[in-house]
C-alpha cells in the first residue's frame, strides 16, 4: 500500500490535470502486474517478440509511435530506442516509475505524450471519431505500434456510458473500436497491432463463470499470432477462479 501511495503521488505531480483521474487505475495495473509477474511474463515476451519482428527488415527507422505504452512491460523500449531516431510513447498516464526508469537508462530519443486515444468525446457528441488523426502530423513516421490498448478503449468507454445511462452504448463502443482499427489501416507506414479480443472467467473445474467480447461485436482482424494471457490467475480475483484473455497480434 505504501508503494502504491508513493507511486500515485509521484505520478499525479507529473501528469497533466485532465489525465489525473486516470492515475489511480494506472497505479492499480502496476500493482497487479507486480503481483502477477510470473503469470504475465509469457504474454509480455510474446508482445515484445512480435514488435521486434515488425522492426526486422525495416530500412527506414526514423520515428516509431507506441500507442498505449503503459507500463512498458510489453514493449521492448530499449530495442526501439536503439533502432529508431525518435520513439514517441503515447498514453493517458506515464507512471513516475516508468519516467524514472527511462531517465536512468539515459534515452535521449524517447518522448512521452499524454493523450486520450479513444475518440470518446467525439463519438458521444455524434461527431466522426478519428482518434488517430494526430498521427498524420508526426514527421518521418515509419512504424506505429498499438500495444494492448484497443480493448481498454472499449472497457473504459463502457464504464463511462453505463454511468451516464446512454442508450447508444453498443453503437458508440463499436464506433470507437472501428475508429482505432480504421485509423491504423489508413496509415501509410508499417503498423503492429497487439490486442486482447475476449476474456473468460473459469473455476478450477473448468466451468465457465463469465465471458465477454472485448471488441464489442466488431470482428477481430485476421491474426499473425495468437495466445492466451492469464490476466487474473487463481488467487487474484478469487482463489477458486481465474480470468484468461485471448490475445492476437498482426
Amino acid at each position: 500500500m505504501l508503494a502504491e501511495a508513493i507511486q500515485y503521488a509521484a505520478t499525479r505531480l507529473v501528469t497533466p490535470g485532465e489525465f489525473r483521474p486516470f492515475v489511480r487505475s494506472s497505479v492499480s495495473l502496476w500493482s497487479r502486474a507486480g503481483r502477477c509477474a510470473k503469470d504475465w511474463a509469457p504474454h509480455e515476451e510474446n508482445c515484445k517478440a512480435f514488435i521486434r519482428e515488425a522492426i526486422s527488415g525495416m530500412k527506414a527507422r526514423r520515428t516509431v509511435v507506441v500507442l498505449g505504452s503503459g507500463l512498458l512491460r510489453d514493449v521492448p523500449a530499449e530495442d526501439l530506442a536503439k533502432a529508431f531516431d525518435t520513439v514517441v510513447l503515447v498514453d493517458l498516464v506515464h507512471l513516475a516509475s516508468v519516467r524514472t526508469w527511462l531517465k536512468a537508462k539515459g534515452f535521449r530519443n524517447i518522448r512521452l505524450i499524454s493523450r486520450d486515444l479513444s475518440g470518446f468525446g467525439d463519438a458521444l457528441a455524434g461527431k466522426a471519431a478519428e482518434p488517430l488523426g494526430f498521427l498524420r502530423q508526426v514527421p518521418y513516421l515509419d512504424l506505429v505500434v498499438s500495444a494492448n490498448v484497443l480493448s481498454q478503449i472499449g472497457v473504459g468507454a463502457k464504464r463511462r456510458l453505463e454511468r451516464e445511462s446512454d442508450t447508444r452504448k453498443d453503437e458508440i463502443l463499436r464506433t470507437l473500436i472501428r475508429a482505432h482499427l480504421d485509423g491504423l489501416a489508413a496509415l501509410p507506414c508499417r503498423t503492429a497491432l497487439l490486442t486482447d479480443t475476449a476474456y473468460r472467467v473459469t473455476d478450477r473445474s473448468g466451468n465457465l463463470l463469465e465471458d465477454a467480447d472485448l471488441l464489442c461485436g466488431v470482428p477481430a482482424p485476421e491474426a499473425k499470432r495468437a495466445w492466451t494471457w492469464p490476466v487474473a490467475p487463481y488467487g487474484e480475483l478469487d482463489r477458486n477462479c481465474q480470468a484468461v484473455h485471448d490475445v492476437i497480434a498482426l
